[in-house]
């Protein structure tokens, strides 16, 4: 299998990489981090490169690119550890181009695209443990349309959005919604998570809604799926990043008259470091070619990747603070922001423990299929 990048593919990650180089250096992510974790003027610039409209057709005002351009992407945005949540226009807008009727992706898919719309999926619910098919928001019919109450969870940006991709259980079973942020019924309550990016409880009272799909299931985890997959990606960037600066750090920081860098012990740890990246890449990898794949196979291939990358990103992070010792987790040094990083990315979109509970499920169902 050939897994070269095409000419396009390294021209969109360069533009990237130098965005990230150039515009959002560690100085200008404290300073966002600091205001609260969200940035309009960093979101209209990552906008007007287009990659919002990454999953977005061109006919509906995107790029009509796929998983392996965002996986690109956000290897670059992770390497400079960047706020806004991206990924979420990823999965609105593949959700939204699918499954939509034309008057909602004419209505949204353009803004998605522009950036001038921030669509984020609201999905957790305290109690469910990363399970999908566990959800107390309600949805009601009403004339034409439907309305939906209930409580969502460390919403990404949630405080910021335009409109929010919402499961809710209808007649019995979970269906999927697009709730607009309206005043009055949608109240959104905003704060720092452990990385420095924003996050939101979100409470729907009979919010309007607009149905996206009665069985709203095998969508939800379709969306989960391309976060994971980007998940997975930025994780990749920000180990790279790490490795990195633990290796600048070792051939600078001097010790009996020679720099740290030359201690066997310390060159094996790095060497770990390494192989656990690499590890991580070709799961990433892995998980971006899978997206495609029948539903029970997708779902199967990035729960093994999460797990892996969950393992990496502890390992790494890990091993880069103890490499540096005390300056590893003080707030001044860059390395300590990319640590908190990869500590929280390893509980997005279901912990470690979780994937190995769902990989090991999914074996024991395909035993019993062959049996």
């Amino acid at each position: 299998m050939d897994f070269d990048f095409t000419e396009d593919q390294q021209q969109l990650r360069d533009a990237v990489g130098r965005w990230v180089e150039k515009a959002y250096d560690f100085d200008r992510r404290r300073g966002i981090e600091k205001d609260g974790g969200f940035s309009r003027d960093a979101w209209n610039e990552l906008s007007e490169l287009g990659l919002g409209g990454l999953y977005i057709p061109e006919d509906d005002g995107g790029l009509g690119m796929g998983p392996v351009e965002a996986m690109v992407v956000m290897e670059e945005l992770g390497r400079g550890i960047v706020l806004e949540p991206l990924a979420q226009s990823f999965i609105s807008g593949s959700v939204l181009a699918r499954h939509a009727n034309e008057a909602v992706r004419g209505e949204w898919l353009p803004g998605i695209g522009s950036g001038e719309k921030l669509v984020v999926l609201a999905y957790q619910e305290r109690g469910a443990r990363y399970r999908l098919d566990r959800c107390e928001t309600q949805a009601t019919k009403s004339g034409d349309g439907y309305t939906v109450s209930g409580t969502k969870s460390l919403v990404p940006a949630g405080d910021q959005a335009a409109a929010y991709l919402v499961p809710a259980q209808l007649e019995g079973r979970i269906a999927l919604f697009l709730v607009p942020r309206a005043e009055g019924s949608v109240q959104a309550s905003g704060y720092a998570t452990q990385d420095g990016s924003r996050a939101a409880e979100v409470v729907f009272t009979q919010a309007p809604a607009q149905l996206l799909a009665a069985d709203g299931l095998p969508v939800l985890e379709e969306a989960v799926d391309i976060g994971i997959a980007a998940t997975c990606a930025e994780g990749v960037g920000v180990m790279d990043k790490t490795l990195a600066l633990t290796v600048e750090y070792l051939n600078t920081r001097k010790q009996f008259g020679v720099t740290i860098g030359s201690f066997q012990a310390l060159r094996h740890r790095v060497a770990d470091m390494k192989m656990q990246l690499e590890l991580a890449r070709s799961m990433s990898y892995y998980a971006t070619l899978k997206l495609g794949a029948p539903a029970a196979e997708r779902r199967q291939a990035l729960a093994r990747a999460k797990y892996q990358l969950g393992v990496s990103m502890r390992f790494v992070g890990q091993a880069s603070v103890q490499l540096h010792g005390g300056i590893g987790v003080t707030d001044e040094y860059m390395g300590s922001h990319y640590f908190r990083k990869l500590t929280q990315m390893e509980m997005v979109f279901g912990d470690t423990l979780h994937h190995l509970g769902e990989v090991s499920a999914r074996m024991e169902d395909s035993a019993g299929v062959f049996a």
